[in-house]
């Protein structure tokens, strides 16, 4: 069954993933989005571009070890039906993030094709985005499920305790409207920088200000109130009876102070690339963190149990 190769190959995967979405992000910031032009999956109609700019290479290197991200996750898929027994739901996680690796890749396509990228500051590019955000956090929550699951004969139930359930999916469904917040703030933040937090406060309360800056002034808040309800989660967790609930409670919540403390030095900072990354790579975290603790929390038996020689012993007696 070979778990442990499994998972190994499932953290590789996500690791590798982790560092796509990272550099998709600084594509964004420097940019460069536009340094194929409109032309997908070839790069200014070239496979190899001949003498690109920089913003050519940016955007290519995102392009290539998005590629490589894709392999990966073909070859988790395959290992899932070789190394995983048949019904488990390492085999169903697996499936679920080749799904949204295709569709990821779909996505990405479109922004390209459809132009929604480097100064583009059309509503649409919005949407684009945050289907990309939600389709990402499939994608990853997919993949972190596929370690979790990894060996296991557990898997989650969301009708087994449904009260938790439904506070879990409230955290989700909050973590991913402030993602989609954060993702638009962003994009503001890109489009019409500033160099100091007070102007950027001036240009968050003008009414004169483009629709994505003033997301960018409604993002804070909305973060304050997703940490809130997160830490309210994990302070429920930790009422269980397993410790290994209590311990995934605990990353979360040690995430989750992470990030606001991430996102209120990235605001005051007016938001330099390098802490943008940052503050992306740490909203990854409080999802996967929140992600564990469903899966955590949730899960259960599957597997019948078999009987032991014993019992079968005592059967076999009575029989005759």
């Amino acid at each position: 069954m070979h778990p442990r190769r499994f998972r190994n190959l499932a953290l590789a995967n996500l690791g590798v993933t982790l560092l796509v979405i990272l550099w998709g992000a600084y594509v964004r910031v420097s940019g460069s989005g536009a340094g194929c032009g409109s032309h997908w999956p070839t790069c200014n109609g070239e496979i190899v571009p001949a003498a690109p700019r920089l913003a050519t290479v940016i955007e290519y290197t995102h392009r290539a070890t998005s590629g490589i991200a894709l392999i990966l996750v073909v070859l988790l898929t395959i290992a899932a039906f070789v190394w995983q027994p048949k019904g488990s739901f390492a085999r169903v996680a697996a499936c679920a993030s080749m799904f949204f690796m295709l569709t990821e890749a779909g996505v990405g396509a479109g922004l390209v094709l459809f132009e929604k990228v480097a100064k583009d500051e059309s509503l649409a590019r919005g949407a684009w985005m945050s289907a990309h955000l939600v389709n990402t956090f499939l994608l990853v929550g997919s993949m972190t499920l596929t370690i979790w699951a990894a060996g296991r004969a557990e898997r989650p139930s969301l009708i087994a305790r449904p009260a938790l359930s439904a506070l879990l999916g409230a955290g989700a469904a909050a973590v991913t409207l402030t993602g989609i917040s954060g993702a638009i703030a962003a994009l503001g933040d890109t489009l019409f920088p500033v160099k100091t937090f007070a102007e950027g406060m001036a240009q968050d309360l003008s009414h004169a200000s483009h629709p994505w800056v003033q997301v960018r002034g409604l993002h804070p808040f909305l973060a304050v109130g997703t940490a809130i309800l997160l830490l309210f989660v994990t302070a429920t967790a930790m009422r269980s009876d397993s410790a290994s609930v209590k311990r995934s409670a605990t990353r979360l919540a040690a995430a989750v102070i992470l990030q606001i403390v991430v996102g209120v030095v990235n605001l005051l900072l007016a938001a330099p690339t390098a802490l943008q990354l940052v503050h992306l790579l740490a909203a990854d975290a409080v999802w996967i963190s929140l992600v564990l603790l469903g899966a955590e929390a949730l899960s259960e038996k599957t597997e019948v149990s078999q009987p032991s020689p014993e019992t079968i012993a005592e059967r076999a007696s009575s029989k005759a």
